[in-house]
């Protein structure tokens, strides 16, 4: 697991982990509960409950290919090669 927190992992096994734990509920997608969940935690629950609706609605909004108002790994690929970010956030220095 280390490994995949460093900076040097490739960005391709940093989607897989990070997707696997945002999906609380594991059953291989990203839904609306998964999301809320996230956020919640990430900001330690200090935004209302409206804000954090509205943050995942156009999440999913923005991100769901297919229309299916949950996120697919595809989805969330997607998404995070639009977020130049990603890899420099998603990594522990040891």
């Amino acid at each position: 697991m280390f490994s995949v927190l460093s900076e040097m992992a490739p960005r391709e096994l940093k989607a897989i982990y990070a997707f696997k734990i945002y999906d609380f509920n594991t059953d291989n997608y990203l839904c609306k509960e998964d999301l809320e969940k996230t956020l919640n935690k990430l900001t330690r629950e200090e935004l209302t409950a409206e804000e954090v609706n509205l943050v995942c609605e156009k999440a999913i909004e923005e991100a769901d290919l297919d229309g299916d108002n949950k996120l697919s790994f595809a989805d969330f690929e997607n998404m995070i090669s639009r977020a130049p970010d990603f890899l420099s956030t998603f990594h522990i220095r040891i």
